[in-house]
């Protein structure tokens, strides 16, 4: 049994939508929750830094004793996995939008993707989608301003229900029936786009498969925890641990002590 942490990043607050799923799932496992709030979002931010910004980040989580990492961001993850599983020594989960059950599950083959401009145009997400191309039509839309406003504690109000309007009609118009959240942060509006389009969209997200994924590679890799622990989880956030204390009281109805921590210099902004 291994009673190390498992790492939980996001570059805000979208991977606690991961880290609901990893703690259903893990109750006894150890987790520690770092949003690096001070540089969010990641999906408007160059390649380059996302890439090193995330290394920078993971390999300090794995400096603190973690034993295992999930990146709870598609953008991270689209840009730096590869850099993370070659550089780091522990097993690392990554996420990406769910295409794959959503050309499974849609029955008009017309699937709206949701997602950040930084994800959509990545080459993961584009060879991804290739594969995919020719089993259903993706209509791929970049979610501008919703993490912006989803940060803000913002998940229902008229500024978001203004935005997913924009961006929901077209798919629907053109036939879609299935939408993939493609940001970890979007699947606390699942119940905003619930009320605005009922039935109309199944709602695909990865929380739950990620969460499965991260228990096979603790099995494989010999590192579960002690099934008969309940340990608390750690939230630190590199901006306003107040703020992520307040979020996670509002998003997942806990209340989080949360602590400010700082991984420094970051890369250049403009690298």
């Amino acid at each position: 049994m291994n009673p190390s942490p498992i790492g939980v990043f996001d570059s805000g607050l979208g991977g606690l939508s991961v880290l609901r799923e990893v703690r259903a799932m893990l109750p006894h496992e150890p987790l520690v929750y770092l949003a690096d709030s001070r540089y969010a979002p990641y999906g408007d931010k160059p390649e380059a830094f996302v890439e090193a910004r995330t290394l920078q980040v993971c390999e300090w989580l794995v400096a603190q004793g973690c034993k295992a990492l999930v990146i709870a961001c598609n953008t991270a993850t689209m840009h730096a996995v590869q850099t993370l599983r070659e550089r780091l020594p522990v097993p690392i989960i990554g996420v990406e939008p769910g295409l794959k059950p959503a050309a499974a599950s849609s029955r008009s083959k017309v699937v709206g993707v949701l997602a950040t401009a930084n994800t959509l145009k990545s080459a993961k997400f584009n060879r991804l989608l290739a594969t995919l191309a020719p089993e259903s039509r993706y209509l791929c839309t970049a979610g501008h301003g919703l993490v912006a406003l989803i940060e803000q504690g913002d998940v229902s109000g008229p500024a978001i229900r203004e935005k997913l309007d924009a961006y929901l009609t077209p798919m629907l118009d053109a036939g879609a029936d299935t939408l993939v959240l493609g940001c970890t942060h979007y699947p606390f509006l699942s119940g905003t786009i619930r009320d605005m389009v009922g039935d109309r969209l199944a709602l695909i997200d990865t929380g739950l498969a990620i969460a499965r994924q991260l228990s096979r590679k603790l099995d494989e890799f010999g590192l579960a925890a002690s099934p008969d622990g309940a340990p608390e989880i750690r939230y630190l956030s590199t901006k306003d641990a107040r703020h992520l204390h307040d979020m996670a009281a509002a998003l997942l109805q806990v209340d989080a002590r949360a602590e400010t921590v700082a991984i420094e210099p970051a890369p250049a902004i403009g690298a």
